[in-house]
Formats: structure tokens, C-alpha cells, sequence
């Protein structure tokens, strides 16, 4: 059921002021995700983590580190200080690792076309968008890897050429994807 009702700008204000997330704000308000983030866009308001960081007043300093050199770093709050690049690279690690571990749970090939030969032109397609909760390679990398892969259950794995065809109707996904869906076959190996 769709509500054409906004949320108050004071409201979410006192949320984001309360560094909620996005979803915990989602939860109080009895709103989806997109939800909330279009009205945060709308209000003028962020939630990121370089905002929250802004809004907590993490002092960032330079300081050696072995990798990089002199380096910004922060404080994390058991007082380890940690280079702010180191960390940006161990995210984006584990969103690498995350996404081939999942495509190769999810057979490692285009279901279209069988296009197999690097995972970053791999898609996460929902089969049906009323079950969508988010994008996994959008801002679905952010979470648990057990909640990614129950995202991914709910969707096939394309090329982005094959993707791109679906979306826009010029491509058919093949039957035999449909049929492992309604016989609900486990989309996910292991």
C-alpha cells in the first residue's frame, strides 16, 4: 500500500540528530528504506558515515602509518587509532569478497548468456520487485553477508548486457530460470 503522506522534517531531524540509521528510522517510522532516504534528500538531511562523523566531532589527525605513510587517521572507540585510507581499503576488500563469494554461490555465470569471465559485469536481478528490499550492489554491500544472501535468493544472476535487455524488455529471461524459482529451488548453493 502506497502513503503519499511526507515525513516532517522536525521528526527526522530528531532521528538523524540521534544518529539512527536508515533502517532503524525506517523501523520507527513504519516506512521502507527508500522511503526515508527520499525525504532525508529532500529535507536536507544526511546520514552517512562521513556525516555522522562530522556530527560526533571525530577529531582526524595525521599520524605514520606503515602502508601509506603520514596519513589522516581516526580513533576508533576503543582509542586504536586507524588510517582512514587502510580502512577505506578493507571495505572495499570485503564488498570485492562479499560479491564473489555470492556470485559464485549463485553458479558464477550470466543465467542469459553464460558469461563468466569477471564478476564485476555480474548483476543481481530481482525476479520480483515487490521483494526487494535493496540493491545488492548499490548500498547492499554495506550489510551482513548473511542478509546479503538472503537478498540475493530472491534474484538471478546476469551480465550487465543481459541486465540492461531484461530491464528493458528487449531480453527473456530463459524458462528454465522461472521454473527454478517456482519449483523454489534454492538459488543459492551451500
Amino acid at each position: 500500500m502506497r502513503r503519499s503522506d511526507g515525513i516532517d522534517a522536525g521528526r527526522l531531524s530528531e532521528l538523524v540528530a540521534a544518529d539512527h540509521t536508515v533502517a532503524e528510522i525506517a523501523e520507527q517510522l513504519g516506512r521502507s528504506e527508500a522511503t526515508v532516504r527520499h525525504w532525508l534528500r529532500r529535507h536536507d538531511l544526511a546520514i552517512t558515515d562521513a556525516a555522522r562523523t562530522k556530527r560526533r566531532r571525530l577529531p582526524r589527525f595525521s599520524a605514520v602509518c606503515a602502508t601509506h605513510g603520514t596519513a589522516q587517521h581516526v580513533r576508533r572507540p576503543d582509542g586504536v587509532a586507524v588510517c582512514l585510507q587502510c580502512r577505506a581499503a578493507a571495505v572495499r576488500d570485503w564488498r570485492r569478497r562479499a560479491k564473489a563469494r555470492l556470485v559464485a554461490e549463485m553458479g558464477g555465470r550470466c543465467r542469459c548468456c553464460g558469461f563468466d569471465a569477471f564478476d564485476a559485469a555480474l548483476h543481481f536481478h530481482h525476479l520480483d520487485p515487490g521483494t526487494k528490499r535493496f540493491a545488492i550492489g548499490a548500498r547492499g554491500l554495506t550489510r551482513s553477508y548473511e542478509r546479503l544472501r538472503e537478498e540475493a535468493a530472491k534474484c538471478v544472476l546476469l551480465c550487465a548486457n543481459c541486465h540492461a535487455g531484461v530491464e528493458a524488455g528487449e531480453v527473456e529471461l530463459p524458462p528454465s530460470v522461472l521454473l527454478d524459482k517456482l519449483s523454489d529451488e534454492p538459488n543459492l548453493r551451500g
